[in-house]
């Protein structure tokens, strides 16, 4: 087979090993069925390894790597290493990225992520519309009530804008589920807020929680990386955060950190309104400052 193991058109060694077991028998099957279990132990071991694991010799190894068509098992092996790495880079590309290898250094993976995000910072500031801004931090100082919602890596910026307006006696609840949402939703009156966060803005869950709260006349606000998305149309104020949502955990990183901006924005607006709030509600007592566990 040679160098043929390379080409596109050419079935893989796993294609191979399973077009041929209804012609393999007794130790060749066993041998097949190794190799199809466990490619990429094979694709690491050596032949003795194989032939103990198929309790077979190494003979029977070589045998069944010529009916694949190789010209020995190292053939075989190779042509499994090829395959098995092929499978991790499209893994490895379709899950972190292209910006990102599976054996740069650290100095680099934490070059790219620190571009990455001030890129995104740099898209946030060009972006985020301040009067929306300012419309949104009047009504949670003054709302009734203030619901936030988001799921998964949107929670974590959503999560902690409901913790830092909690802090300062905003009243505040933030929502993660289905179930909840549904409930959040429909709690909400015309003197409340809805808030989300979506990377994508297609959540159906975070679809229902804002029809749910817009059909009670709340003030529906989300941040996101497509202003153009469902969720996006349908509330009434959308921060553009100017980073889009990519296919990668490294683009949604990147993300990540303009959508955290743009909640800390919001906290820090909502804070000047109601100053006195900082020491009012403070652990500490009112009108105690902030003591700090090393003071």
């Amino acid at each position: 087979m040679g160098n043929d193991v390379d080409r596109a058109d050419t079935p893989s060694p796993l294609q191979l090993a399973k077009r041929a077991l209804p012609d393999l028998n007794g130790a060749m099957l066993r041998v097949a069925e190794q190799i199809l279990a466990h490619p990429d132990d094979v694709a690491r071991g050596s032949i003795t390894k194989l032939a103990e694991a198929a309790q077979t010799s190494a003979a029977t190894v070589t045998r069944l790597s010529t009916h694949l068509g190789f010209a020995g098992y190292p053939a075989l092996r190779a042509a499994l290493a090829m395959e098995v790495g092929r499978g991790l880079e499209a893994g490895w590309a379709s899950d972190i990225g292209l910006a990102i290898g599976p054996a740069d250094p650290p100095e680099q993976v934490l070059n790219v992520l620190a571009s990455t995000q001030a890129n995104a910072l740099r898209n946030a500031l060009a972006s985020i519309d301040l009067n929306a801004a300012t419309r949104v931090a009047d009504a949670i100082a003054g709302a009734r009530r203030t619901h936030i919602y988001g799921e998964w890596g949107d929670a974590i910026p959503a999560r902690e804008l409901y913790i830092r307006l909690l802090r300062i006696g905003i009243p505040v609840w933030f929502f993660d589920g289905p179930q909840s949402a549904q409930i959040a939703g429909g709690l909400l009156g015309p003197s409340d807020v809805a808030l989300v966060v979506t990377r994508s803005g297609t959540d159906p869950t975070t679809l229902d929680f804002v029809r749910r709260a817009a059909a009670q006349d709340a003030l529906t606000v989300a941040i996101t990386g497509v202003a153009a998305s469902p969720v996006g149309e349908l509330t009434d104020v959308t921060f553009d955060t100017g980073t889009p949502v990519g296919g990668t955990w490294t683009e949604f990183f990147a993300g990540r950190a303009s959508d955290t901006l743009t909640a800390g924005l919001l906290f820090v607006l909502v804070a000047q309104r109601v100053p006195d709030h900082l020491t009012a509600n403070h652990p500490n007592g009112p009108g105690q400052p902030v003591v700090h566990p090393d003071t």
